[in-house]
């Protein structure tokens, strides 16, 4: 059976320079989506164990972000993959542009509330990196956040950028340092593969919902996008938080890469249930025996 990881075009990215046109996203000819889908069922059912006992121990939480261009399939990447999981023990929060409160606020406050508590994963739709991807490409959409100091585009200089830079860094390393597991993700599409997507929506009415007509718009700052995912991820890529960058144009493909990082990463935990201590294992044989004594 294949190994997906093995697979040229799966990529965690190092710190530094980051090109994505190095990475290819098209599938090869001989990609099997059966034995994609098998392998993607038999990670989920190990996915699940590994969430119960992950929820019992209470000891990590993780957290899942994904990122990418419209139409690459976060959605139905995290719908399938974590269609296994005990639902009370996980969290999806789709981040949409920030609202007046949250624009009061600096740009990490709402994703500080959202982090996932120890014992739980945390899914996020989009993240705390659209303040330098979004705001990068209309940087314009900075001047909302009242920034002291900040009344012009042109203020929005280097040092700037590395600031926020500086900011995630610090965030995603006090999350590692107390036991939150970092795992993000970017779905890399092609653009001409992002058009195929954007059609099949106009063209079936089932679909109709998923299509945004200012979709089409922001493709046409494709150039400028990937050059700020290339910055952010070259700029926040660590051990400790790694990016990992995903072939998307098949989505069964991007599905499976996604269910094995996960399944390794949890395996890679050890987790274990918890044991009880001297005084509540008496308790429990002493539970035990009051049971035993009871008349049915």
């Amino acid at each position: 059976m294949k190994d997906l990881l093995k697979d040229p075009r799966f990529v965690i990215a190092k710190p530094g320079i980051v090109r994505l046109n190095d990475h290819d996203c098209d599938p090869p000819g001989d990609l099997d989506k059966k034995e994609l889908k098998k392998q993607l069922e038999e990670d989920k059912e190990r996915i699940s164990d590994l969430q119960e006992v992950l929820f019992a121990a209470g000891k990590h939480a993780v957290l899942l972000l994904f990122q990418a261009m419209d139409a690459a399939g976060k959605d139905s990447c995290i719908r399938h993959v974590m269609s296994g999981v005990n639902p009370q023990g996980v969290r999806v929060w789709s981040f949409k542009a920030p609202s007046t409160l949250e624009r009061s606020h600096d740009f990490l406050w709402r994703h500080v509330q959202s982090v996932p508590e120890r014992g739980h994963i945390g899914i996020h739709n989009r993240s705390h990196y659209e303040e330098v991807l979004v705001t990068r490409v209309h940087p314009e959409f900075i001047l909302e956040q009242n920034i002291p100091g900040i009344t012009a585009v042109e203020q929005l200089d280097a040092d700037f950028w590395e600031a926020r830079y500086r900011s995630i860094r610090a965030f995603e390393e006090h999350l590692a340092s107390n036991g939150t597991v970092i795992m993000k993700f970017f779905l890399n599409m092609s653009r001409t593969e992002q058009k195929k997507r954007f059609i099949e929506r106009i063209e079936d009415s089932s679909k109709n919902w998923k299509f945004n007509t200012g979709d089409v718009k922001e493709r046409g700052h494709w150039d400028s996008y990937m050059k700020a995912y290339e910055a952010a991820i070259g700029a926040t890529a660590a051990p400790h938080a790694p990016w990992y960058i995903i072939p998307a144009d098949e989505q069964w493909e991007t599905r499976a890469m996604v269910g094995r990082m996960l399944r390794e990463q949890l395996e890679a935990l050890d987790l274990a249930h918890p044991k009880p201590d001297a005084a509540s294992a008496a308790e429990l044989k002493q539970a035990k025996a009051d049971l035993l004594a009871e008349k049915d």
